[in-house]
Order: C-alpha cells, then sequence, then structure tokens
C-alpha cells in the first residue's frame, strides 16, 4: 500500500498542472524502496519455509494529493503507521520467542523507519517556510538533491 500510495503521489506531482519534477522523483524512490522492502519480506519468509500470498492492494485514499504540505504530511502519517505495523510484528514475533524474526525486523527496518520520517519532517519543515506558488516551485529546485 505505502509502495502504491507513493507512486500516485509521485505521477501526481509530474502532472503539466503541479510540475514538481524533484519531488515526484524523490517520492517515486520511496515507492521503489517500499517495493523492495515488500520483497525483502517476501524472500524472507520463503527462506524460513512459509508461503506467500497475494492479495488485493488497497488503492490510495486519494487521487489528488494537494500542496506539497499536504503530501509531505501525509506521507509523514504513513511512514508512522508503516513503522507501528513493525513494531506490531516485532511485539508479536517477541511475545513467540521468535529472536531471527525480531532480530530481522531491527536490522533490516526500524532505524531506517526512524530516519525516513526524520527526513520528512524536515522537508515538511522546509516546505511549511516556502510556501505555496512560487515557494513550492523554489522548494522542489532546492529541497531536493542526489545522494
Amino acid at each position: 500500500y505505502a509502495s502504491y500510495t507513493y507512486l500516485s503521489m509521485a505521477y501526481y506531482l509530474d502532472r503539466d498542472d503541479k510540475a514538481m519534477p524533484n519531488m515526484s522523483k524523490f517520492l517515486k524512490k520511496a515507492s521503489d524502496e517500499e517495493r523492495e522492502h515488500a520483497q525483502t519480506f517476501m524472500k524472507y519468509q520463503n527462506k524460513r519455509g512459509g508461503r506467500i500470498l497475494f492479495q488485493d492492494i488497497k488503492r490510495p485514499d486519494n487521487d489528488e494529493w494537494g500542496s506539497a504540505v499536504d503530501i509531505l504530511e501525509t506521507a509523514i502519517g504513513l511512514e508512522k503507521k508503516v513503522n507501528q505495523h513493525l513494531l506490531d510484528l516485532h511485539e508479536l514475533a517477541d511475545k513467540h520467542g521468535d529472536k531471527n524474526f525480531c532480530d530481522f525486523i531491527e536490522s533490516e527496518f526500524l532505524q531506517e523507519q526512524v530516519d525516513g520520517v526524520k527526513e520528512l519532517a524536515d522537508l515538511l519543515t522546509q516546505a511549511k517556510r516556502c510556501g505555496e506558488g512560487l515557494g513550492e516551485f523554489q522548494f522542489d529546485k532546492l529541497a531536493f538533491h542526489d545522494d
């Protein structure tokens, strides 16, 4: 769901009436990373002898995402929800004495979630400072850079 939502946001910003190519690229990368996380879980499940059962993916809640601020606020909420699901899985694994799964979640995901929320929160602060219109144009030009 997170990958699908980020992809929707990315292509919303790619539209001719939004034209925020750098933020779009950032969100496309976030979508790719979330899909990679899902694949990491599937690979781990296979390694442990489990079976993968695919289900329908819920469509994103919106088709129109609003301003950069609106998008970043939604993204932070999404990341916090993903983080809570990871913590719930960790708690369940710990309750069942599955130390290997606890270690897997800790080493593969938890710190990355904290770092991701921090990065989005910093971007949100910057976007709020810039405002809409020309501010969003400048935000898109200056806030996103390749690492």
